[in-house]
């Protein structure tokens, strides 16, 4: 007896359209994307922890229209060579002259060794809230001592 494919109605030859969608593909390639996200968003906020190396690195040339900003051990904020009163840093900044190019000029932040983390950051959000974003921190060369 030979087996035959059991024909329905005028539709000959013909299959009947699959009413079921297969998901399984989809399923897997979301549970992939899934692992790959909780993977990579850890490394987003918190980086990766390295400890940096002493800086051997050469000297930037200076620029003559360059604006210095000193951070001495007591706190007190220096522009230039003029010290500056607590909340004044911001006023003198929106005055500073521009460029001739209509461009702020660069920055040199100079801060105590022993300063506190925040304070220094506090300045440099400063500058960057009266936008300046060329902002260089001045070290004292590879200081092998911690």
């Amino acid at each position: 007896m030979a087996m035959g494919v059991l024909k329905r109605g005028p539709r000959r030859g013909r299959r009947a359209p699959m009413a079921e969608i297969n998901v399984t593909p989809f399923v897997d390639v979301m549970l992939v994307l899934l692992i790959i996200f909780m993977v990579t968003a850890p490394m987003l906020n918190a980086g990766v922890p390295v400890e940096l190396p002493e800086s051997r690195a050469n000297a930037l040339p200076q620029e003559q229209e360059a604006l210095t900003v000193t951070v001495g051990a007591d706190g007190t904020v220096y522009l230039d060579d003029s010290p500056l009163a607590p909340g004044e840093l911001a006023d003198r900044l929106a005055n500073v002259p521009r460029n001739a190019d209509d461009a702020l000029p660069s920055v040199t932040l100079r801060a105590e060794r022993t300063l506190d983390y925040g304070r220094v950051m506090a300045v440099m959000g400063e500058l960057n809230r009266a936008g300046f974003t060329t902002i260089s921190l001045v070290t004292s060369g590879s200081d092998a001592s911690p």
